[in-house]
């Protein structure tokens, strides 16, 4: 355990986080995998899973329950870091909601599709990652990275994936609304500049990280004719890997994806 570096990913029991908690977790490098998860039930069955896919690896998981609208969660994961291991090597911030297909169906008022979706991926995700600074300040390598989706403003601006044009009249009907979400991963392009600038004299090294388009099971729209045309979703865990491994300590600071750096 002492030269495992220790990782942990929050929404690691699916999509991009299993992935990236499966690379870790079958390097033949020494990880300490801690696979973040909101209910035990799910979490445990992700650590079933990832065990039976991986027979050889020699690696190490641990459950760590953490909902990232809960207070009480996030402190209760602090404590049990800090019970054992102890301390934080690399904090992946994976998990994520979208809540725009609740909305364009009917279960979601438009206000709540917003306010959940900054609760998780920007409030939520800076308090856990505030309570577990004191952690990765123990680390002799710490590193920080945030998992963005599809929010780059300025490729937004000149290429609108995945909304179509839209013809004249109101109301709109968009059959794969990502708005919410997308508003929200892009505050989170701020949330880590501000890390980034407020930890430079500690050495911890913060990225955000564009892992494309690909399967992730968010919102339930996997069904959706846009959503079939995504990528697997361990190609972004595997871009994850790369920056946390030290594959592109030049372009701290920045958004990272698998073909290079991605205009924010």
């Amino acid at each position: 355990m002492a030269s495992s570096k220790v990782v942990f990913i929050t929404g690691a029991n699916y999509g991009i986080g299993y992935e990236t908690a499966k690379a870790f977790y079958q390097d033949p490098k020494p990880y300490h995998v801690l696979v973040g998860a909101r209910s035990p039930e799910k979490g445990e069955a992700a650590i079933q899973k990832l065990q039976e896919e991986c027979p050889e690896a020699k690696n190490t998981l641990e459950l760590v329950l953490v909902d990232l609208e809960s207070d009480e969660s996030i402190e209760k994961a602090y404590e049990h870091i800090q019970a054992s291991p102890g301390r934080l090597d690399w904090l992946i911030n994976n998990a994520g909601v979208s809540h725009d297909p609740d909305w364009t169906r009917g279960k979601m008022s438009l206000r709540d599709c917003f306010t959940k979706a900054y609760d998780v991926n920007v409030t939520g995700t800076h308090i856990v990652t505030c309570n577990l600074m004191p952690l990765l300040l123990k680390s002799s390598d710490p590193r920080l990275i945030f998992v963005a989706g599809l929010s780059q403003v300025t490729q937004a601006a000149e290429k609108y994936f995945p909304t179509p044009a839209q013809p004249a009249g109101w109301p709109k009907k968009v059959d794969f609304e990502t708005i919410g979400y997308r508003c929200s991963k892009t505050a989170l392009t701020m949330l880590m500049l501000d890390w980034n600038h407020k930890l430079q004299a500690d050495g911890v090294k913060v990225w955000s990280v564009g892992p494309g388009f690909l399967r992730t099971g968010l919102g339930n729209m996997e069904d959706s004719p846009i959503a079939k045309l995504a990528g697997h979703p361990s190609i972004g865990a595997n871009v994850i890997k790369s920056v946390a491994e030290g594959e592109r300590d030049a372009d701290v600071g920045k958004i990272v994806g698998k073909d290079g750096l991605i205009p924010i």
